[in-house]
């Protein structure tokens, strides 16, 4: 396991200053006093971590990740419970997608030990940045990555790489609070291909959502839901969050992964509460038009969003060229029964029964 060492910042922010931003944080406006470094070498292996002030990045011009996009990233969250204690969902799971993320991209395995011990240091340093217990939907954002540092051109596997952990308070994913959000259909666009990086968690899937989320907005919608890339008939995932369908008869569906699907560690705890809450949970590929003609004839009840940042989130309208369907105005029972469970769970206001929260400080 790797150690720790640790410059700390001799000019964090002033308390006054760190409160206020604290009562309205939004989400990923404000960076903490420190971040987290860790050097791999292909001849040397993983060097011991370092904690450090918080700071611009310095890279050669021809690093490997500005011109060949060979980059990971991860997103969990650290919560503040009532007795003070701050603790993370299932670090490990995180953990464990970034390696697969890191073999996909040609990237160095971090091992599981190491980076939520990351986190902890980190945390355990910035710890005045969680918000207090109590404040709403608010924690800390976690956001390790790692790049390819490497001064180098030339298509290959970089052979120096960088992982870093940065943090930032968060209120609310949607600041307008829990309604149904409205989804555009992207047919022109696709998230990622058959063989692509699309079960990875790395920049370029993100970025080849962003002309679709324009276009979202464009019709007035909030997000944006892509389809397959070889026949644009089935359903896969939202820009940045999983989604599920309930129906009438308590069936909780999901898009089966492809390998085109990020495998979200929402979305797989989702599988198992819904088992626990006694749904019928299915995953298997999910036909567009089965959404609309579901909403239409009452057998779709609820469509519900889901990721690290936004939770869970209610869908209410799809809309499309040349037409729209709408579940609901209101938030479903499930979705909500749903959502109720993992935040009670994440704050420690429910028992931990199945050993996914882990205490950082």
């Amino acid at each position: 396991m790797l150690t720790f060492t640790t410059n700390s910042r001799t000019d964090p922010m002033p308390d006054e200053e760190r409160t206020a931003i604290l009562a309205d944080p939004g989400f990923g406006k404000t960076m903490t006093d420190h971040m987290v470094r860790i050097k791999w070498t292909r001849d040397g292996g993983w060097e011991n971590g370092e904690l450090l002030p918080y700071g611009p990045i310095s890279l050669d011009p021809a690093a490997g990740v500005l011109h060949y996009g060979q980059e990971i990233f991860e997103g969990l969250k650290a919560y503040r419970h009532e007795d003070d204690s701050i603790w993370a969902f299932r670090p490990e799971a995180n953990a464990e997608r970034l390696q697969r993320s890191a073999r996909r991209l040609a990237l160095p395995e971090l091992a599981v030990e190491d980076f939520v011990e990351s986190i902890k240091v980190l945390v355990e340093a910035d710890k005045n940045w969680v918000p207090e217990y109590g404040t709403g939907e608010t924690s800390l954002y976690l956001r390790p990555f790692m790049i390819a540092s490497e001064a180098f051109l030339g298509v290959r596997p970089s052979h120096e790489a960088t992982f870093y952990v940065i943090a930032s308070p968060a209120g609310a994913y949607f600041s307008g609070g829990i309604k149904p959000v409205s989804l555009w259909l992207s047919t022109e666009y696709a998230r990622a291909g058959e063989g692509g990086t699309g079960a990875a968690k790395c920049g370029g899937n993100y970025a080849s959502s962003l002309a679709g989320q324009v276009e979202a907005v464009a019709h007035g919608c909030d997000q944006v839901v892509f389809l397959d890339s070889s026949t644009h008939t089935y359903i896969e995932e939202l820009g940045g969050m999983n989604i599920f369908f309930v129906h009438r008869d308590g069936t909780l569906v999901t898009p089966e992964l492809t390998g085109t699907i990020l495998e979200g560690i929402t979305r797989s705890s989702i599988l198992q509460l819904g088992s626990e809450l006694g749904l019928q949970v299915v995953e298997r590929r999910i036909p567009i038009d089965e959404w609309k003609d579901g909403v239409a004839s009452g057998e779709i009840t609820e469509v519900f969003a889901c990721g690290t940042a936004a939770v869970v989130t209610p869908v209410g309208t799809l809309k499309w060229d040349g037409g729209e369907c709408t579940v609901s105005t209101e938030p479903g029972e499930t979705t909500m029964k749903i959502r109720e469970t993992l935040l009670d769970l994440q704050y420690g206001k429910t028992a931990d029964t199945r050993g996914w929260m882990q205490r950082l400080v």
